[in-house]
């Protein structure tokens, strides 16, 4: 049995000096107590990225083993200890190989799949493969789920697009569908959510803007409280002021944060590919030819620290990066949170957030 003593982030989304104790993959016990805190570090659950297509020079679309295998390492490596990589807009017969290799991979912290397309619309593909796109239909998502043994998650959807509400009221029972790459107004969005949609996919981004005369997406999700809300804190696709914004209007419990990394994630500044199409990254931009922004080059550990740079309280930071997406895709009995019973997935992190050491089912990763 191993005992770490620090600031415990608790199930109640605080921190509070005691003692967890990890015996094999779980959490045993967790003893609260008076400790001095001058030298303890931070003790928070390991982080769950429920939105990112690559990093360390792969993508998930590449659908090989060794592309998955490489994307896990460098996950883990970097305190993302639960992932659900996502998909690109490409062709059914794609994406089922995609869903089918990573069922039979074997990853030890794949939770799902997201499919962030090919139900989009057309106006706001961002740097998806127009080519590709379709109306949504559960004919392809049942077959997608059926390849992937029931890893599909999220699917990402227009609900302004013929067969989208029909869709999303047909399947919500098994996925969460999430509004993204859209124009619906706010009637739309709002009609979706009733229809069975819980999720936005990165608020703000691929999407009409939140104005005072047509709130759009983001009133219709702020409207419906049952509703999350992606955020990437790259610090390039949201501006710092509205990140504070979307906290405050949101709320801590129902904002979570996304890397949206591609491959360039790790990797030097260049050439890379997503979805098939060129992208050049310099630092945390990657752009198409046309200048449109084309997913990060920021990991979800370091979007987490970007947050609290922001001004985002480290408390609601690490919620939004642990147990709000972890509630989200269904895996909250066992991650996301530091609980008895539960997987001991942790990190610890120093008080200027440096990572120190990465604990995967009990064991040390570094």
């Amino acid at each position: 049995m191993r005992k770490i003593s620090g600031l415990i982030y608790t199930k109640d989304g605080i921190f509070q000096t005691g003692t967890l104790s990890v015996e094999e993959d779980k959490i045993v016990d967790i003893t609260f107590e008076k400790l001095d805190q001058t030298d303890l570090n931070y003790i928070i659950p390991g982080l769950v990225d429920i939105h990112f297509h690559g990093c360390a020079g792969y993508d998930f679309c590449d659908g090989t083993k060794e592309a998955l295998t490489a994307i896990e390492k460098y996950e883990l490596e970097h305190g993302i200890t639960s992932i659900c990589p996502a998909t690109m807009t490409l062709s059914a017969d794609r994406l089922a190989k995609i869903c089918t290799v990573a069922a039979e991979a074997g990853l030890s912290n794949l939770r799902g799949i997201n499919l962030e397309g090919p139900f989009i619309s057309l106006a706001k593909k961002g740097a998806q493969n127009p080519a590709y796109i379709q109306k949504p239909n559960t004919e392809l998502l049942e077959r997608l789920n059926e390849c992937s043994k029931g890893l599909v998650k999220l699917v990402a959807i227009a609900p302004e697009e013929e067969g989208a509400m029909e869709c999303i009221k047909e399947y919500s029972d098994k996925v969460q569908f999430s509004i993204a790459h859209t124009c619906a107004d706010y009637d739309t969005a709002s009609e979706a959510i009733e229809a069975g949609a819980s999720h936005v996919t990165h608020l703000y981004n691929a999407m009409p803007p939140f104005t005072h005369r047509a709130p759009g997406v983001v009133g219709a999700a702020f409207d419906h409280k049952n509703t999350d809300v992606e955020l990437i804190c790259d610090g390039v696709h949201i501006h710092p002021s509205m990140v504070r914004a979307t906290f405050s209007m949101f709320g801590a419990d129902r904002v979570i944060l996304i890397s949206d990394s591609m491959m360039a994630t790790g990797m030097e500044d260049g050439m890379y590919e997503l979805g098939g199409q060129d992208v050049t990254v310099k630092g945390n931009l990657a752009t198409l030819k046309d200048g449109t922004i084309a997913g990060s080059a920021t990991n979800l550990y370091d979007c987490m620290v970007h947050a609290i740079g922001m001004g985002i309280p480290v408390e609601d930071a690490v919620k939004a990066a642990t147990k709000n997406p972890a509630r989200s895709i269904g895996i909250d009995k066992e991650y996301g949170s530091l609980e008895v019973g539960k997987k001991a997935d942790i990190l610890i992190m120093n008080k200027q957030y440096d990572l120190l050491e990465i604990i995967k089912a009990g064991k040390t990763v570094i």
